[in-house]
């Protein structure tokens, strides 16, 4: 397309030049931010290309380490994974450059490590032939492959309003940055979002919201990822503390929840679940939580065994049922919040209790 005013502006030709009037023409009210628009997409477009250039060498990568057998890759020394994911970040794709340098840390893990090495190879193939293949996907698959790839999107309205619940709060640090994770649950909604903030070296999200309270805020959902992640705008009031967990489910709800939630987002690790009349319970050498009506039960996740929130919760519950919020995944269930019945042994639950 031609702008209008692009170019030397328009004059009359011949002698009867010098009695015209240069007439130059209108600018249009939006013509600015079509031009901001489509410099936006030039620049999109050249990411995308260095994005696909990336993930046809990765491609590449992974063809040959398959080809030439996983036992290369517990080598001493072994710098694959690293330069891999260098090569990643040279072409702008910060999320698989991730998913590449998680994959250094499965060899010599324990036992069983090629099996899990495999599977993490066939997920981040998948994710490299989704972006070479993202104009044959449907729109909120083709949305969690560029999420997942690293690109970055506003949140899309219309924003909920409602009185969201703070279920959980926790920071991952990675070394560069801090990254906050804060889950809400709208009452009215009934709808689950996941927050995410960031901090620099050092210093963690300023956001900071106590789990157990309540907040009448709006949510504006992200595209993709099955609509969890959500960005928190504008506040009516101050939080309120309350006691009331959101209704719950069994372990085999949870495991149904994620396994629907797998096929709109094949690489997502966990998904969140609230698990109704659990009792933590050794098993092994873990724990699990079991159902005290249906007697189900579900592994607790092996990050969470390392952590004082686990004996947290054994003593919370005492032997006896709580509520518990957390992430259900393929490794587990990681506990994050719960609630139990009042000391008095009444059906009144008590605030909740973070386990982060």
């Amino acid at each position: 397309m031609v702008l209008s005013h692009g170019g030397e502006p328009w004059r009359p030709a011949g002698p009867a030049a010098r009695h015209a009037v240069e007439r130059v023409p209108d600018r249009a009210p939006d013509e600015a931010s079509s031009e901001a628009d489509r410099a936006a997409a030039r620049r999109a477009g050249r990411r995308a290309a260095r994005i696909t250039g990336g993930a046809q060498e990765l491609d590449q990568r992974l063809t040959d380490l398959l080809r030439g057998g996983l036992a290369a890759a517990d080598r001493p020394g072994h710098g694959l994974w690293e330069e891999t994911a260098a090569r990643m970040v040279d072409a702008q794709a910060p999320g698989l450059a991730g998913r590449v340098r998680e994959l250094g840390s499965v060899p010599a893990s324990g036992p069983g490590w090629p099996a899990r090495l495999l599977e993490e190879c066939a997920l981040l193939r998948l994710l490299d032939s989704a972006w070479l293949g993202l104009d044959r996907l449907p729109g909120p698959l083709a949305a969690t492959v560029r999420a997942r790839v690293g690109l970055t999107a506003s949140a899309e309205g219309p924003a909920v309003r409602d009185h969201w619940l703070v279920l959980a709060q926790y920071d991952i640090p990675d070394g560069r940055i801090v990254t906050r994770r804060t889950w809400l649950y709208g009452r009215g909604s009934e709808r689950v979002s996941l927050l995410l903030s960031y901090g620099a070296p050092g210093r963690a999200p300023a956001r900071s919201l106590p789990v157990g309270t309540v907040i009448d805020a709006e949510v504006t959902p992200y595209p993709g990822g099955g609509g969890l992640r959500g960005e928190l705008g504008q506040q009516f009031g101050e939080p309120v503390v309350t006691t009331a967990p959101p209704p719950g489910g069994t372990t085999a709800d949870a495991l149904a929840a994620y396994g629907h939630a797998l096929r709109e987002d094949p690489w997502l690790d966990a998904w969140p679940a609230m698990l109704r009349d659990v009792i933590p319970a050794p098993s092994g050498d873990g724990w699990q939580l079991v159902g005290a009506v249906d007697g189900s039960a579900l592994p607790v996740a092996p990050p969470a065994l390392s952590r004082p929130g686990l004996w947290k919760l054994v003593a919370l519950s005492g032997g006896g049922p709580l509520t518990v919020f957390g992430e259900c995944g393929h490794r587990g269930f990681d506990p994050l919040a719960a609630w139990c019945a009042g000391a008095s042994g009444d059906e009144a639950p008590s605030a909740a209790v973070a386990l982060t």
